[in-house]
């Protein structure tokens, strides 16, 4: 009912869509033998929708046919997807010969994010909402974390994070301070850490719109979780706030999350934005991501609803997402 409001004529194929069998990218893993992995993947007729957006942007570029603006995104991050209407699966992954595993499967939507972060070599990041871990290990597989700093309130999602770092970053990274696993609560990371980071992850608890579709235990939609569900756009709020605070002043912010709500996605963007002018004088601006509409719309089916942020819709024929993000970047 919210969603055809919302919506409106697009509600019905968005809810197919939503509604059919998820499809999954594979993450290269850049700690394994990548060149020989890609290779691999390549053979299954799989392709780098990554590598390829950025090479056709780049031969646009040159050509001087592309009004696209310099690409800012995180760079060395190779993800390979099987093409529209192909609905054939990748094998599991495999412990390689470097003894971490060949790649990790994930929504290929959810990478977006860390490449909206744009991160370059020697930042310092911190994943806020990091379990159960693939934009964690996305963010390592840039090469560009001089410290990472991962965290989540649940011990046991953390405990599921750490097991997906052990499977696929070796252990000299682990050690070399490199990245560090946090349980803190994430909502008072302004006060620990503030105007610390050069880049920021917040990926929030939200309604899961997808997985609430296939999960009837302990769905967020029950009645008895009511409460919980109409207190998450406080919640995402706090996060926000939270992760714009630890980062210093030029630094930037991505907000994501797995839901269609404008509860949940432009209204929290704009609600923290007002939040932190008027309690502490920080101005936050959100920033044009219609480049990536340009680079990924081969891959993805992209929805602006409003001027904050991206949508990113599941389709009959690509069928990833949904997935919302925003990128912020704090003035002062």
């Amino acid at each position: 009912m919210t969603y055809s409001v919302q919506f409106g004529d697009l509600w019905p194929s968005i809810r197919v869509s939503l509604l059919s069998e998820q499809k999954y990218g594979a993450l290269v893993n850049n700690f394994a033998a990548w060149d020989h992995v890609s290779a691999k993947l390549k053979q299954l007729s799989a392709k780098d929708f990554v590598s390829e957006a950025v090479s056709h942007w780049e031969l646009e570029a040159q050509s001087g046919r592309s009004s696209t603006p310099p690409l800012a995104y995180s760079p060395n991050l190779r993800c390979f997807t099987f093409a529209r209407g192909d609905v054939s699966r990748f094998p599991p992954a495999r412990l390689g010969s470097l003894g971490v595993m060949d790649y990790y499967l994930m929504d290929a939507a959810s990478l977006l994010p860390v490449l909206a972060l744009g991160l370059h070599p020697g930042d310092t990041v911190l994943d806020l909402c990091a379990a159960p871990g693939g934009k964690t290990l996305a963010l390592l597989q840039t090469l560009c974390c001089r410290n990472l700093a991962a965290n989540d309130l649940s011990t046991s999602r953390t405990g599921r994070l750490q097991k997906v770092l052990q499977s696929y970053v070796p252990q000299d990274i682990r050690e070399r301070n490199q990245v560090r696993v946090t349980s803190w609560d994430g909502r008072k990371w302004g006060e620990l850490e503030g105007d610390t980071y050069d880049r920021v992850l917040v990926d929030v608890p939200c309604t899961a719109d997808r997985h609430s579709l296939y999960e009837e235990e302990n769905n967020i939609f029950q009645r008895s979780r009511k409460k919980e569900r109409q207190m998450l756009p406080m919640l995402q709020m706090q996060l926000l706030a939270a992760g714009l605070l630890a980062t210093r002043p030029g630094g930037h912010v991505v907000y994501s999350t797995c839901s269609l709500s404008h509860l949940q996605n432009e209204y929290v963007v704009q609600g923290t934005m007002e939040l932190l002018a008027n309690q502490y004088s920080i101005k936050v601006q959100v920033e044009d991501l219609s480049y990536f509409r340009e680079l990924f719309v081969d891959t993805f089916c992209f929805f602006q609803s409003s001027q904050v942020g991206e949508l990113v819709l599941p389709n009959l024929t690509a069928n990833f997402g949904p997935m919302y993000f925003c990128r912020l970047h704090r003035l002062t």
